[in-house]
């Protein structure tokens, strides 16, 4: 394994040695491994999420471009076509 030399702050110092001493972690590196590991968790779901607003940016462009729109009013007709829209989509889940 790779070694590194990391600053931490007086608060982060503190955790680590908190988690380690109540026995969570061995030691601290396993602190800084589990970290790491959420960070990566963390920024997998940021890209997945990313890939999928993408997607659908792509399939609302393609909709318009074939002519798949509707054409709403102003103020309360748009409120209740989104309020009806998200309980829909809420059914679904």
């Amino acid at each position: 394994m790779a070694t590194r030399n990391i600053v931490l702050t007086d608060h982060q110092e503190h955790l680590v040695g908190t988690l380690v001493k109540v026995g969570r972690y061995q030691n601290a590196s396993e602190v800084l491994r589990e970290g790491l590991r959420l960070v990566e968790e963390k920024e997998l779901q940021h890209q997945q999420k990313l890939m999928a607003l993408r997607e659908a940016v792509a399939e609302g462009l393609q909709d318009a471009e074939e002519g798949r729109t509707i054409s709403l009013g102003v103020g309360e007709e748009i409120t209740n076509y989104l309020s009806s829209r998200a309980s829909e989509l809420t059914r679904k889940d």
